[in-house]
């Protein structure tokens, strides 16, 4: 059509030209043209009960399809509600855009309801926060939106709407071009990168999420298997390389990371999780070389110094390192030793986990859920993690068979993230099982969500680790201090019934002989299930304080 009928038509046609088949939003005034655009360009509007929810289903729509996300959130608080999940989707990288209302520009100034100028809260979180220029700009803005939030790096951009400009008329815009062009590394960087593996004697490669987000598993994968590279998956890299493949070390992350001598690093930030870039410096070895590559120059590391660092579309680099690997004459046989080390190493950790995994221990460790859960997930299950001490353990136990099948908050560590997950799981996913992993801290922030599950006819397994306390807190200040405080939950609070309450089902677990049978009956379902598992407070994960 060559004109909208009211600028909310111009923005959801864009919307769906960038891919966008659902608006999670919460109702609100302000935004109601943005609606009546997806009604008419038959868009999916999918409702939740909390704009954080919105949000993150948006995020997790990224992150699992590799196209954009879109979240409509309406003015004042509708928008200060999502700022946790643009903050979320800022530090994973994902390309979602948030459209927003705000107070008319007849009235700004005078005191409109919900009146606030919302860009300068999304300026450090987002790659672009801006207000709409008119009613006739809105469809070039909302491209620019896209087309921002879609460029390396990714990320969440904001948009807001004047509200007598939306519901105004405006042309329909065309999008001329989707698609960025990749950028090509430097392959001096690439033959320098090498060089140093040609060099190495305990090299590590650890694919980050970017490779997944980048589409680059296939080149990823290929260049490992090509120059027998131990793995470490890092995020969403987990399944990049499936379980049980002879690269995977991840069981070996401690003697990898503390005596490599070099530790090439793709698509993931040196932060925390990464010891910040320091590697090596264990049991007398030398602090290890690092090479960083990322998919574009602002993300490499500036915190510390890398040996090498090469930033360009993740493919091109693969395939480029590959070349410069054959040129540079990187035999594998020089390492061979070091990788069938750390085969080793993975595979005793592995056999010593067995009895855990099985334990008959009452109350229940939270090991023998995953045990349980391992016998009854299929391949292309889409495994989301939301909490602390509980989650940790899937982030050991739980080893993806393909790629795409994990989430969990990132680095940025947001408690809340798991309905909103779930929820875009299940439509991404639909005919593939999705298990929501939940600590009961985490189950406190969104649970309510269940009744969007409900509504929407989205069935979904979720897991409860209930140790009725905050163990990420508890435990540490016990150790501190002697005591703790504000760390106590109710001890077996039925989450299980708020769930049942909903619409959906559930039941509480309190024997380990017991978990089997009931995430048997939550997957045969066909309904939001809820298995509460009362597990062992005592129980907390085994961390160390390096980071890695």
């Amino acid at each position: 059509m060559d004109s909208a009928k009211h600028a909310g038509d111009a923005a959801v046609a864009v919307s769906k030209a960038y891919g966008i088949e659902t608006m999670f939003t919460l109702s609100g005034g302000h935004v109601f043209p943005l609606y009546d655009g997806a009604v008419h360009e038959d868009m999916r509007i999918l409702d939740v009960r909390h704009e954080q929810s919105a949000v993150f289903a948006a995020e997790a729509t990224a992150r699992l399809t590799r196209r954009p996300g879109l979240a409509v959130l309406t003015a004042g608080p509708g928008i200060t509600n999502g700022v946790s999940g643009v903050a979320t989707a800022h530090f994973n990288g994902s390309p979602v855009v948030v459209l927003g209302g705000r107070a008319p520009r007849a009235r700004w100034g005078s005191g409109a309801l919900q009146e606030m100028d919302h860009p300068p809260l999304f300026e450090t979180i987002t790659k672009l926060a801006f207000t709409a220029g008119s009613a006739e700009s809105i469809g070039q803005d909302v491209e620019s939106a896209f087309r921002t939030a879609i460029a390396p790096h990714r990320g969440p951009v904001f948009l807001d709407f004047y509200m007598d400009d939306l519901f105004s008329p405006a042309p329909a815009h065309r999008v001329e071009t989707l698609t960025p062009s990749p950028l090509e590394p430097d392959t001096d960087r690439l033959a320098e990168i090498a060089r140093l593996i040609a060099e190495a004697e305990r090299p590590v490669l650890v694919l980050g999420s970017d490779v997944w987000m980048e589409r680059a598993e296939e080149a990823a994968r290929d260049f490992a298997e090509e120059w027998r590279l131990p793995v470490i998956p890092n995020g969403q890299g987990r399944g990049l390389l499936p379980a049980g493949h002879d690269l995977l070390v991840t069981r070996a992350r401690g003697t990898a990371f503390g005596q490599a001598d070099l530790v090439i690093v793709a698509g993931a930030p040196l932060d925390f999780r990464l010891g910040y870039g320091w590697f090596g410096g264990k049991d007398g070895a030398p602090l290890a070389k690092v090479v960083h590559i990322a998919d574009a120059p602002s993300q490499l590391a500036t915190h510390v110094g890398t040996a090498a660092s090469a930033a360009g579309d993740l493919s091109l680099t693969f395939w480029g390192l590959s070349a410069a690997c054959a040129t540079a004459k990187v035999d594998p046989g020089r390492y061979a030793p070091w990788l069938a080390r750390l085969a080793e190493t993975a595979a005793a950790a592995i056999a010593g986990d067995a009895p855990l995994l099985a334990a008959e221990a009452d109350p229940i460790h939270p090991m023998r859920i995953y045990g349980e859960l391992a016998k009854v997930l299929a391949d292309d299950a889409v495994v989301i993690g939301d909490g602390g001490d509980f989650v940790s353990y899937a982030g050991k136990y739980v080893e993806p068979a393909r790629p795409g099948c994990w989430l969990d908050p990132g680095p940025y560590g947001c408690l809340g993230t798991g309905l909103g997950y779930a929820i875009a799981a299940r439509l991404a996913r639909p005919s593939s099982q999705v298990v929501l992993l939940l600590g009961d801290g985490a189950a406190g922030f969104s649970l309510m969500d269940v009744d969007s599950l409900v509504r929407h006819r989205l069935p979904v397994v979720m897991i409860c680790g209930n140790n009725g306390i905050w163990g990420l807190e508890k435990h540490p200040m016990q150790m501190l201090y002697g005591y703790d405080v504000a760390a106590e939950l109710q001890p077996q609070c039925r989450y299980d019934q708020v769930v049942t309450a909903l619409g959906g089902g559930g039941e509480l677990v309190t024997s380990p002989d017991e978990i089997g049978p009931a995430l048997q009956r939550a997957f045969d379902s066909g309904v939001p299930y809820l298995v509460n598992i009362a597990t062992d407070p005592a129980i907390a994960y085994p961390r160390n304080t390096t980071g890695i």
